[in-house]
């Protein structure tokens, strides 16, 4: 094999694993995704709406409680 190609796949495989260590300290230094997006629906109708319908839904497929009758 020629040294040559040789040194410069050595060269382009440590600048990927450089660039592989960045994304990682960077990653471990930032908020998590959910995070980030807490609360950006606040207040948003839409979005109370849609808690409420789905509240609802959750709700009616619950089973009913039968009353006791008496004996």
């Amino acid at each position: 094999m020629n040294t040559l190609k040789l040194k410069d796949r050595v060269a382009a495989l440590e600048a990927e694993v450089a660039k592989l260590k960045e994304m990682v300290v960077n990653a471990k230094s930032k908020k998590p995704w959910w995070k980030e997006i807490a609360g950006a629906f606040r207040g948003d109708p839409a979005f109370l709406e849609a808690m409420r319908l789905g509240r609802e839904y959750r709700e009616a497929l619950r089973p009913k409680l039968r009353k006791k009758t008496k004996r």
